[in-house]
């Protein structure tokens, strides 16, 4: 599927739901946990699928604001997950030249979490490469009102005008902040939605959706599948296609 990519056309910023983790496990008879453990692979599959093709920005969402409500077992099984992995896969971050960084509350995290991940981050800060960018006590609805509280108190301190408030200020204030917005999403687990995922960052991304394939399986051909449907639209942002058509022209 790799030698069907057209490398001038490569999606700058691509997201991922990784979704499916739990109901791959109940298929081999095991508890969830153990899906999100043979997880990983995949984690490492679709980043060093997106270094191999040139992708500058992967973001995952690896913990959403809504997953504080599942089993405490499960969310205690996947933070000690989450420390572990990363650790591991330090060394591979390095070797592929890949920058770490997080979105969202990172202070709900454990102190644990929040102290590999600085670590992490701070190990991978020079690195040049593919931007990944981990979605953490994340979600769309969230990273609006905090946003919308800052720019509320920059109004309230006299350092800003309602009527100065425009699409790049908003930008600014979210928690992708410099950032491009996704031009790819992919979603396993065969669910149609988005899940309060980058709800501003996706208003224009074509979306990608893996009917019967559950995270665990992805592997980098499922992505480079992925790269060549997107690259056969036609991104009209709003503009018709005779428009787009004639802007390529010139």
């Amino acid at each position: 599927m790799k030698e069907l990519i057209e490398m001038s056309n490569i999606p700058q910023h691509i997201a991922v739901i990784m979704d499916g983790n739990g109901r791959w496990a109940q298929k081999q008879g095991a508890a969830r946990i153990f899906g999100h453990r043979n997880a990983i692979k995949a984690v490492r599959e679709v980043t060093e699928g997106c270094v191999e093709v040139g992708v500058s920005y992967l973001t995952l969402y690896a913990f959403s604001t809504e997953n504080w409500g599942r089993p405490e077992y499960e969310v205690r099984a996947l933070m000690e997950l989450l420390v572990q992995s990363i650790g591991n896969e330090l060394p591979t971050m390095m070797k592929n030249n890949v920058r770490l960084s997080t979105i969202g509350d990172s202070q709900s995290l454990p102190s644990s979490c929040q102290k590999t991940l600085a670590e992490a981050i701070d190990a991978t800060s020079g690195n040049t490469g593919l931007n990944l960018i981990l979605a953490l006590g994340y979600s769309g609805k969230w990273d609006l009102l905090q946003a919308t509280r800052r720019l509320a108190q920059e109004v309230k301190e006299g350092r800003l005008e309602p009527s100065e408030i425009d699409e790049n200020s908003i930008r600014s204030y979210l928690s992708t902040e410099q950032r491009p917005d996704v031009d790819l999403m992919l979603r396993t687990g065969g669910d149609h939605r988005i899940s309060n995922f980058l709800l501003w960052q996706l208003a224009y991304s074509e979306l990608y959706f893996y009917e019967d394939l559950f995270w665990p399986d992805f592997r980098r051909e499922h992505l480079f599948e992925a790269i060549v449907s997107f690259q056969k639209r036609e991104r009209r942002f709003g503009k018709t296609g005779d428009q787009i058509k004639e802007n390529s022209a010139k």
